[in-house]
């Protein structure tokens, strides 16, 4: 509480207003400014609000010498210490105190209706704050009675975690994905695009073949027909001939 005392913040500031004399109350409805000489103000000058720890402080000031011509210590919020009129929103009455346990209740009127509305939001948020204050140090002080909660692991203590979530993304990545469009693989061996001739030589080879063997039988009866070996043992002696003297044009022989 001594922090607290020590320490002010302010909470509103108004440069002009006006101090009444206000008579006794009449009845139990509350006060009424019309009843007021608001044309003769007793005193005028500035009003701060200031804050020391949970109380609030109305400090009417000259507003040329800054000497203080009263306070008002607010212990809550809407409460006894200050009290709005009945028939307008521009004053109040405070009960004003000496410091030695005098006090008196004076009518204090805002020329303005905004510095009314001001002053009267002031105190609320700083009596809210009080409030918000005190439960969180009640509730400080509640958890630190409560016993705690003790969630270690005990010595020797194990636990066990199965996820299931793994085995059903392996399960489903080792699908094979659809051939697109309902079409088959190529065979193997085969081209994409088109389908493998067969080599040329081979075509050749047994085009020559099915000619000699159409030469062969063409007239000859049997097998003993001679002459057909020497009417193409020239091409063939040719051919020979053409392909070894190729092959030693080609080639080099190392000794």
């Amino acid at each position: 509480m001594a922090e607290d005392n020590s320490y002010e913040s302010i909470l509103c500031v108004k440069p002009e207003v006006h101090v009444y004399r206000i008579p006794p109350r009449a009845s139990n409805r509350g006060y009424r400014a019309a009843d007021w000489k608001l044309d003769e103000p007793a005193w005028s000058g500035r009003m701060k609000i200031i804050a020391k720890g949970k109380l609030a402080y109305i400090k009417l000031e000259d507003k040329n010498t800054g000497e203080l011509f009263a306070q008002a210590p607010v212990e809550q919020y809407p409460g006894c210490v200050v009290e709005s009129v009945t028939d307008s929103s521009r004053y109040f009455v405070i009960r004003i105190e000496d410091g030695n346990g005098r006090h008196a209740f004076i009518g204090l009127g805002f020329a303005d209706r905004g510095d009314s509305f001001d002053f009267n939001v002031a105190l609320q948020d700083h009596f809210k704050w009080v409030k918000q204050e005190g439960e969180l140090a009640k509730q400080e002080a509640s958890e630190s009675t409560a016993p705690k909660l003790d969630l270690s692991f005990k010595e020797g203590q194990t636990i066990k975690i199965s996820i299931g979530n793994i085995k059903k993304k392996e399960a489903g990545g080792s699908k094979a994905r659809p051939m697109a469009m309902g079409l088959l693989p190529p065979p193997p061996g085969a081209k994409v695009g088109g389908v493998i001739s067969p080599p040329v030589e081979q075509q050749t080879v047994s085009a020559e073949q099915t000619n000699t063997a159409s030469l062969l039988d063409f007239g000859s009866p049997g097998p003993a027909a001679s002459p057909s070996s020497d009417v193409w043992g020239d091409f063939t002696s040719a051919g020979s001939n053409s392909s070894k003297d190729a092959v030693k044009s080609e080639w080099v022989q190392f000794s």
